[in-house]
């Protein structure tokens, strides 16, 4: 089948920089499986320019698909966009079998599906091994209550099929890559880039984060295919750095440890930047060298807050004490440390927002990043904070650098300047400008300048 994937655009924190665009490896992954069963796949990645919707449909009219395929890592902030391409794309093209995927789709399925005459047909969960076996029906004309782990209409009742069974073997689905002009994305500060996911799932019970649900548990590459995807996108395509997509890489340190090892052997000058979680890194101290050694210039650590009653009450498993000495460790040996912190999970006042920036001045994290607690729904947090107010009723900016929840004591305006406040306080101190301008590492100097340009364009759109 003729089939057309659309990567809509949207204004998400990494979408507002000029000339920092990374390629869109969901669909990318889901294009891959489709190609290697037959299937003619073009992908329209509009985030780069951004593509206007006009020029959008016009492509899309050009290619004139028998199916289009459409979702977005942003997730619930990337909903409102979809939702006015897709309506845009019907009427030019009444008999385009519309099939949209992601993470809002797969726990909003039953709305979008009462609300969006227009889709037809939502995957729920991992794509690669759903896409094929939907459309080989589709082609064949077959019923599509024979295909897990989709939801659809029949006669005018909505029809959720089983849960597909998790992907065991990761590796049994590649990157569509040849979709994509790899020469047209650069990250870093104009490094060519790429997302690449290791692994996927988290063990830990974070209860505003939905991932563990989606992608329900722990699972790897295997190791060394993964290095030599990483050293062939290298030789082959000029990749220099990798973004890695996971939630937490790090969770198995025998496995991590033999990635490192394998992505050394193959000696290949790439950076990897990534997440993880604080108590990896201080459970890792013997072997941080290696981290350094394969590459890794940069960690983000989720510590998202200092207050240990509301670490407790997130469900984040950590420590006040974990997250310091992480931070210190990482910069012993070379690695930049990305705290992200989140303002207001709880009713906050000036007070709050007072020791918060003294102890995010002691933990002394090379970059922060400040964001607002996003209550998605099927995250545990959207129910404790059922009583709360909603005020951001604009979901495309359900991006987390924008308020969404009401506080009781503090208005909007005033939580917004103590938050831009805190990462002035934390981006301008003059530790930061040394790291930034004076220190001896290369590769931290430039990362230290580029977060500084980076944040200055992101400190105004997001405001």
């Amino acid at each position: 089948m003729k089939i057309f994937i659309v990567n809509p655009p949207h204004l998400a924190i990494g979408s507002r920089i000029p000339k920092e665009q990374l390629p869109p490896l969901g669909l990318l992954s889901v294009g891959g499986s489709l190609i290697d069963v037959g299937h003619e796949v073009a992908l329209l990645d509009a985030e780069i320019g951004p593509l206007s919707h006009d020029e959008i449909v016009r492509r899309v009219l050009l290619h004139h698909p028998q199916v289009l395929l459409i979702g977005h890592s942003g997730s619930t902030s990337a909903h409102p966009i979809v939702s006015e391409l897709t309506k845009q794309f019907r009427a030019v093209l009444p008999h385009l079998i519309i099939i949209y995927g992601g993470v809002f789709p797969t726990y909003h399925y039953r709305e979008i599906l009462a609300q969006e005459p227009q889709i037809d047909v939502v995957v729920r969960g991992e794509g690669e091994a759903t896409a094929p076996k939907l459309l080989a029906a589709i082609e064949n004309g077959d019923t599509l209550y024979g295909v897990d782990g989709i939801a659809f209409r029949c006669e005018g009742q909505i029809v959720e099929t089983r849960p597909a069974a998790m992907i065991q073997d990761l590796d049994a689905y590649r990157v569509g890559w040849e979709l994509v002009d790899l020469k047209r994305y650069g990250y870093y500060g104009g490094k060519q880039a790429v997302v690449m996911q290791f692994s996927r799932g988290c063990p830990h019970k974070c209860n505003y984060c939905g991932q563990r649900g989606f992608w329900a548990r722990w699972r790897h590459r295997d190791p060394q295919k993964f290095a030599k995807e990483i050293a062939w996108l290298h030789r082959t395509h000029g990749v220099e750095l990798v973004n890695l997509a996971d939630e937490n890489p790090t969770v198995n340190k025998a496995v991590w440890k033999e990635l490192c090892e394998a992505i050394i052997a193959e000696n290949v000058p790439v950076t990897i930047i990534g997440s993880t979680r604080a108590d990896d890194i201080v459970r890792d101290a013997d072997i941080l060298h290696l981290y350094r050694k394969a590459g890794v210039e940069r960690w983000l650590l989720g510590i998202e807050n200092t207050d240990e009653a509301t670490l407790q009450k997130v469900r984040k498993g950590g420590a006040t004490k974990t997250d310091r000495e992480a931070i210190r460790l990482l910069r012993q040996h070379g690695i930049l440390s990305l705290a992200t912190w989140v303002a207001d999970f709880e009713e906050v006042t000036d007070r709050d927002f007072f020791r918060s920036l003294r102890q995010l001045l002691a933990y002394d994290p090379d970059q922060i990043m400040a964001l607002f607690v996003t209550p998605h729904r099927w995250t545990g947090y959207f129910r404790l904070a059922a009583d709360r107010k909603i005020i951001q009723l604009d979901q495309r900016r359900w991006d987390y650098k924008h308020q969404v929840l009401a506080t009781k004591r503090m208005s909007p305006l005033r939580i917004m300047l103590w938050v831009k406040f805190i990462e002035l306080v934390l981006q301008g101190r003059p530790k930061a400008i040394w790291r930034s301008f004076l220190q001896p590492d290369r590769a931290a100097r430039h990362g230290m300048r580029w977060f500084t340009r980076m944040g200055r364009k992101v400190l105004y759109t997001s405001a």
